[in-house]
């Protein structure tokens, strides 16, 4: 993306994405199913997943003004965890049983496929720049790891970012690990999963175009951290309760707090380390909280009682979450503020 620019980096995406599918969907059909096939195909998805992830910052920052570009990148960043969500729900309905994976990996093959193939057409560019930062050069990589390396703010966001960012998706895979040793169902656990996209979905739409209004970015991030750690820290609680109205809202506050944060914290970025490109920030970032999601999946596991009982995981989360409640808020005291040089 940094070198070869937008549009080809989300062609990658969209080749690997469809060969992923379509692979994994032959390791299906075939007779006796070839679990080594389907993992393969898996995987190449999973190697188009980096190319559209730091996508969104570079995409706004090429397409849109400086007053629509956090809404733009909310839409985009958060379309990931929506299709997920979407893909949760609708494939159990098209594989009531093992006869029906076949067909379901097939579907999504062809709505991949129909996805995919727009990103072929899509101009490279708009035919005037949408802004002065546009058009603007950017560092080279080089330069831009050397002048991150000694950016304080840019550190005390990433922490906040990476550490959320983890614990979100480590929560959201063990949310029914968590729930059913205390009597919740799975469709309990379903109800909370699906409360934490949904209502963290409308919460970003609304906050979103308000920061880009008032630019706001810093308020927004000081407010939004304590909110997401002090819901990781009454969740050790919920599973006690043996009530579904706790984890649903909780789940719903977690959602609200956490969802506006992912694009106001990647447009910050961006913001503070002017005239780096957007899509170095938002690798570094995606991939410091992907990486902490697989480690956080693994100790939480690892802290799982031999009943099944999870509190000492949650406790863990509560506190690393608290942890990363300081950085963010020495935001400003220092170094670039909401006057940046972007516009």
């Amino acid at each position: 993306m940094n070198k070869r620019g937008l549009k080809v980096a989300i062609m990658v995406a969209s080749v690997l994405t469809l060969l992923g599918n379509w692979i994994r969907y032959a390791g299906t059909v075939t007779t006796g199913g070839r679990f080594g096939v389907v993992m393969f195909g898996q995987i190449i998805i999973g190697f188009a997943q980096p190319f559209v992830l730091a996508a969104p910052t570079r995409y706004s920052d090429t397409w849109f003004t400086a007053e629509e570009r956090v809404t733009a990148t909310a839409i985009a960043s958060l379309a990931n965890p929506f299709g997920g969500a979407l893909g949760q729900l609708i494939g159990p309905l098209w594989a009531t049983n093992a006869v029906g994976i076949p067909n379901m990996v097939l579907y999504t093959a062809i709505l991949s496929s129909v996805a995919s193939l727009p990103s072929f057409f899509i101009p490279a560019a708009p035919p005037t720049p949408a802004s002065a930062s546009s058009d603007q050069p950017k560092l080279e990589l080089r330069k831009s790891f050397g002048a991150l390396s000694t950016s304080v703010s840019f550190y005390l966001v990433l922490l906040p970012f990476s550490i959320y960012v983890g614990f979100f998706n480590a929560t959201s895979s063990l949310l029914n690990q968590i729930l059913e040793p205390h009597g919740f169902s799975e469709t309990d656990a379903g109800i909370s999963g699906g409360l934490l996209i949904i209502v963290g979905l409308v919460a970003a739409a609304i906050v979103s175009p308000i920061v880009d209004r008032t630019k706001r970015y810093l308020l927004g991030i000081k407010l939004l951290v304590p909110l997401i750690a002090i819901c990781y820290l009454v969740f050790i609680w919920i599973p006690q309760t043996r009530t579904v109205v706790a984890p649903y809202l909780v789940c719903a506050l977690l959602g609200a707090f956490s969802f506006p944060l992912l694009p106001l914290a990647l447009e910050y970025l961006v913001e503070i380390t002017h005239p780096i490109s957007p899509d170095v920030t938002s690798s570094i970032a995606w991939a410091s909280g992907q990486l902490l999601a697989g480690v956080f999946v693994l100790v939480m596991g690892a802290l799982k009682k031999s009943d099944g009982d999870m509190r000492n995981a949650l406790i863990f989360q509560a506190a690393l979450a608290l942890i990363a409640i300081p950085p963010p808020l020495c935001l400003g005291l220092w170094g670039r503020t909401n006057n940046v040089g972007r516009k």
